[in-house]
């Protein structure tokens, strides 16, 4: 099913500033907040839409590559929605809390807590870039805790009510005429102690392990690329989900290419005979094993840049490449041989007679 524009889904102009879109993104949540439409399926997906719409729209990063591209756009960065309500709410408990006074339906105490996200840097090369790559890597990262599932908690044991807050997770001093309610100090706001921690996990419900994943590169990303593997980050605390791992690409410099977004950049030398009268040369392009042709005109200036369409890189969002842009530099010797002096200098008798000629007929 083709997916809304994120800007009609919120109701926003495309300039909207970011109070704008925060504002209409509570009141859409609002409305089809899943609390106030139990069994309407329309109004869930009109929540998650809205969600989407706004994890979008709010991150500018997101939101340039959606003005630009789209929704496809977007593919290239890993980002594909919401997998569920716990997703949203992980995400967006703050906004929930804050603007509406209820939250994930659950209590304070047991709210699901989404997993930290991680960071990968991954360096390639220009070549690598231009193809793709496929490679193994491995991190260290918090899983949920195989034993006892995440609960901290020795199989078969069971945590005990706090006996300082008889279970609230908070605690009441008063002082004068008012009462303060703080975080209970026993149980730091659990309202359960555990009395038989895990052995594996030491009552921490989480293990560090290492991770081994495949990364796949698409063609044509370029130097600070951010792709997004949604679920591969630290697992989330009191069944949250996980966090999500981001592998942020840097393409290193190239001794021949210099790369402007989907365009290539080279300098290519020819002699000062080769710009008067025209050659055909062959250049190095990234993809082809024996370069590309070029021809150089007739005439041909100092500085000048020719080009060869779709011999760029290839773009991340559309199927197609970028242009391959040639800076011809001439190069003028310092060292003449007798015979190539002498006829540069019957050249130059040319040259001034010409000179002397357009001067004559320039007068009259």
């Amino acid at each position: 099913m083709e997916k809304r524009d994120y800007y009609e889904t919120l109701n926003v102009s495309q300039d909207a500033g970011d109070e704008d879109i925060k504002r209409a993104y509570r009141k859409q949540a609002m409305m089809y907040h899943p609390d106030r439409n139990q069994g309407d399926k329309e109004a869930e997906e009109r929540f998650k839409d809205a969600a989407e719409a706004y994890e979008v729209l709010r991150d500018s990063q997101k939101r340039q590559i959606y003005d630009q591209y789209g929704h496809e756009g977007l593919q290239g960065t890993g980002f594909s929605g919401f997998r569920g309500f716990e997703d949203i709410f992980s995400s967006f408990g703050d906004v929930f809390e804050d603007f509406f006074g209820f939250g994930t339906r659950r209590g304070k105490r047991e709210r699901a807590r989404k997993g930290n996200d991680l960071r990968y840097d991954m360096n390639i090369t220009l070549e690598e870039a231009f193809s793709g790559k496929e490679e193994e890597v491995s991190f260290k990262k918090w899983e949920s805790c195989g034993t006892c599932d995440g609960s901290g908690i020795t199989p078969g044991s069971e945590p005990q009510v706090c006996g300082t807050c008889q279970g609230s997770g908070n605690v009441v001093r008063s002082q004068g005429f008012f009462q303060i309610k703080t975080s209970c100090p026993t149980c730091h706001g659990q309202g359960r102690i555990i009395t038989a921690p895990c052995k594996e996990c030491r009552g921490n419900g989480r293990i560090k392990v290492e991770k081994k994943l495949t990364l796949k590169i698409p063609p044509g990303v370029d130097n600070g690329s951010q792709l997004r593997l949604r679920g591969e980050g630290e697992s989330g605390e009191r069944g949250g989900p996980p966090g999500d791992l981001f592998v942020v690409i840097h393409v290193q410099e190239h001794a021949f290419f210099s790369r402007e977004g989907d365009h290539l950049l080279c300098e290519v030398p020819i002699s000062f005979h080769q710009a008067a009268l025209g050659d055909t040369i062959k250049i190095p392009v990234i993809g082809q094993d024996e370069g590309q042709e070029l021809k150089i005109p007739q005439g041909t200036q100092p500085d000048i840049i020719l080009s060869l369409p779709s011999m760029g890189m290839p773009s991340i969002s559309r199927n197609q490449r970028g242009e391959l842009f040639v800076k011809i530099i001439v190069k003028i010797p310092k060292k003449l041989k007798k015979r190539q002096r002498e006829l540069l200098e019957e050249f130059a008798k040319t040259e001034e007679s010409t000179r002397k000629k357009s001067r004559i007929f320039g007068s009259g």
